[in-house]
């Protein structure tokens, strides 16, 4: 089920509400700084969980340093698993197990602004039958800053191809920047998660479409990485589009 997809109608709507940020990161040592000091001013009354793949390059250091002087904020670190999917499912774990009302999650990389994360979390607040709202590129006032028109074809190829075949009610299926229903998820098994890479993110969307989920969406912008490199190889990009064929027929 979709909910018309329009900015949030109230900006103050009442956050009184547990609230947790999950954010994955691999060799983010250039970006970690920058994104936890944005999140916290965007969402302050928010706890921050960074899920760090033991980067060589010192991005759970960084983050250890200022979770020491910053209560709200937590590091992971992960030695012996890697991968999107399985660090997104490590954060989901942690927000259902602390009994948070919402969970949100973005890259780690400052391509999506933590500026816009609480027009995310306003629209869940302002309708309670909503169990994901998703930042979409692909609604009206959505966009994409950067990125080459190559890249820009495959991926509206790659959700086109994944609305069409998952039936799923949003346009944006690819995209992990969303805020949560915790209770939404509880109802998930975990264990029953096939994806580990980034197709992670289509079978959240149709584990939930099957229970029934309403989903929304809201324009946001993507903006391409300034530093560090893109995670998403070929190979990995191929092994999702594999997986999400799969889901299509399971």
């Amino acid at each position: 089920m979709s909910e018309a997809a329009n900015p949030s109608s109230n900006p103050a709507a009442d956050r009184r509400c547990r609230v947790m940020v999950g954010v994955c990161t691999y060799n983010e040592a250039a970006n970690i700084a920058a994104m936890i000091e944005r999140l916290r001013a965007s969402l302050p009354e928010a706890d921050l969980l960074i899920v760090d793949d033991n980067s060589p390059d010192g991005t759970a250091a960084i983050a250890s340093d200022l979770a020491g002087v910053d209560p709200q904020v937590r590091v992971t670190v992960r030695e012996h698993e890697r991968g999107l999917g399985s660090a997104i499912r490590c954060a989901m774990s942690d927000a259902i197990e602390h009994s948070y009302d919402y969970f949100l999650n973005l890259d780690g990389d400052l391509s999506h602004d933590p500026a816009q994360l609480p027009a995310l979390l306003d629209r869940a607040i302002e309708n309670a039958k909503i169990d994901v709202v998703v930042g979409s590129r692909y609604v009206v006032g959505g966009e994409i800053v950067g990125w080459p028109l190559r890249r820009r074809i495959m991926s509206r190829m790659v959700n086109a191809f994944a609305t069409l075949c998952l039936r799923l009610p949003v346009k944006d299926c690819s995209g992990s920047m969303r805020c949560y229903r915790v209770d939404s998820l509880r109802q998930l098994n975990l264990g029953d998660w096939n994806c580990r890479g980034y197709a992670l993110l289509e079978e959240l969307l149709v584990l939930l479409d099957r229970r029934g989920a309403m989903m929304a969406e809201v324009p946001i912008t993507f903006t391409e990485r300034q530093q560090g490199q893109s995670k998403l190889t070929f190979r990995e990009a191929a092994r999702s589009a594999f997986q999400i064929f799969r889901l299509a027929f399971k």
